[in-house]
């Protein structure tokens, strides 16, 4: 536990929360924030900054939890489908350094745009995708 981190103290009780699923490794609550009525926050107990220091187990539980209430979202907002994002460091739009993943109900009225999307340059993506392949483990 960090003694400064938000989520850290929603797990410990310190700080309420509506909670939708607890299990040993994971906790589920409504947003403070939502983009719409249902927005869940998914996050481990135990604090990791991000999805780039979890260890690979907990990271899979983070996941199976997700789906979890993904699929509880969806059906108890009557949502027509959902989106699963998070945030890793500043520049991404991270706020609270604790991972979480964001399970945010969409409906086709929502009035909710996707980020804009480009297009490669010619050889472009070829060389990406090799600095990409280059720095996997």
């Amino acid at each position: 536990m960090e003694k400064d981190c938000v989520f850290c103290k929603i797990v410990s009780g310190e700080i309420p929360s509506t909670k939708i699923y607890e299990d040993e490794n994971t906790l589920a609550f409504l947003d403070i924030r939502p983009v719409n009525p249902g927005h869940t926050l998914v996050i481990p107990k135990e604090h990791y900054r991000n999805i780039l220091d979890i260890p690979e187990d907990e990271w899979e539980h983070v996941a199976k939890t997700a789906r979890i209430v993904a699929r509880a979202v969806k059906a108890g907002a009557g949502a027509e489908g959902v989106n699963v994002s998070s945030s890793h460091e500043p520049s991404a739009g991270q706020e609270v350094f604790h991972l979480h993943l964001h399970i945010i109900p969409r409906f086709s009225s929502d009035g909710l745009k996707h980020w804009p999307q480009g297009a490669y340059k010619e050889g472009e993506a070829q060389m990406v995708a090799e600095k990409i392949k280059n720095a996997l483990p």
